[in-house]
């Protein structure tokens, strides 16, 4: 009730341990906190915080348009209501390896269970769309690195993002990908791989955790959870795939009630009151409201 009463460095090891369990760990990314505890409650291990999100959630492309008080704010909201740990999508750190050692910290006072930053050149684009750009491999080294340095609790977890493979092509992504590593990232985060034959070969090339972007209608096969665990793939996100569900339905219903004049045959579609109710804890709530007031004047 009111939050969650697992605390952030409990999950943050919970994250670390998922991660080194050898069992895949799945995140799909949650819109808003509501979002989020249906997350929980369906059994995922994580929750995944996308910048792709956030941005379309404002009306706005993912571009780089927003900004880490934006994101801070919103991981905030979503790691509060929920036991899971969030991983949180922070784009390049916001400017230069300062502004990733303020992001850090930042994400870190917003209770999440760690983030990852990429190797794009800022402001970024969206990962699986043509045209975007990389920065040299010493200039993300230094992003991670002053990541590293800033964090001060051990067990956040920093992953490195590396864009290459669309721009430089996979040998490129898997020599960044190794220089990340050293440069202390806990987590390798491949994207837009296109085959199982890609992940395996970053599997191969690190000894760190890897990530899958398992995102609809991008330049990756969507592999399945069984196939992803098989490659030894760690953790597995599916960013955008709630927001789309959601906008559809209500894109859906919107016009049939623009057609008929009434909701009326939207209702089994409809998450019911008491569906609701019950994942917002609302008896809960009402208990405790009782319990402190009970008296009358």
């Amino acid at each position: 009730m009111l939050h969650a009463t697992v605390t952030a460095s409990q999950k943050r090891i919970a994250f670390r341990a998922g991660l080194s369990s050898g069992s895949l760990q799945r995140a799909p990314g949650a819109f808003n906190p509501l979002s989020a505890k249906l997350i929980e409650q369906q059994g995922f291990e994580g929750v995944y915080v996308s910048g792709a999100v956030l941005s379309a959630e404002l009306g706005l492309p993912d571009i780089g348009l927003t900004t880490i008080t934006e994101v801070a704010g919103r991981s905030q909201q979503i790691a509060r209501v929920t036991a899971l740990p969030a991983l949180v999508d922070a784009d390049t750190g916001f400017g230069e390896p300062m502004n990733a050692a303020r992001t850090v910290q930042l994400l870190e006072d917003a209770g999440v269970a760690g983030l990852h930053l990429e190797d794009q050149v800022n402001p970024k684009r969206c990962g699986h769309l043509d045209g975007k750009d990389v920065v040299e491999r010493d200039v993300a080294v230094r992003r991670i690195k002053a990541a590293v340095a800033a964090r001060r609790d051990p067990d956040f977890v920093i992953a490195a993002r590396t864009d290459a493979a669309g721009v430089h092509g996979l040998d490129d992504a898997i020599d960044r990908a190794k220089a990340y590593v050293d440069a202390g990232a806990d987590l390798i985060f491949p994207e837009a791989m296109r085959t199982p034959s890609d992940f395996e070969r970053i599997r191969a090339a690190v000894d760190v955790p890897i990530l899958a972007n398992m995102t609809e209608f991008g330049k990756s096969e969507l592999i399945d959870a069984r196939t992803l665990d098989s490659l030894g793939v760690n953790l597995v996100i599916y960013p955008v795939t709630g927001l789309r569900l959601a906008m559809k339905a209500v894109e859906d219903g919107l016009r049939v009630i623009a057609d008929d004049g009434t909701q009326e045959s939207l209702l089994d579609r409809m998450q019911h009151r008491r569906d609701l109710y019950e994942l917002l804890d609302y008896s809960d709530y009402n208990e405790f409201d009782e319990n402190i007031f009970n008296f009358r004047v």
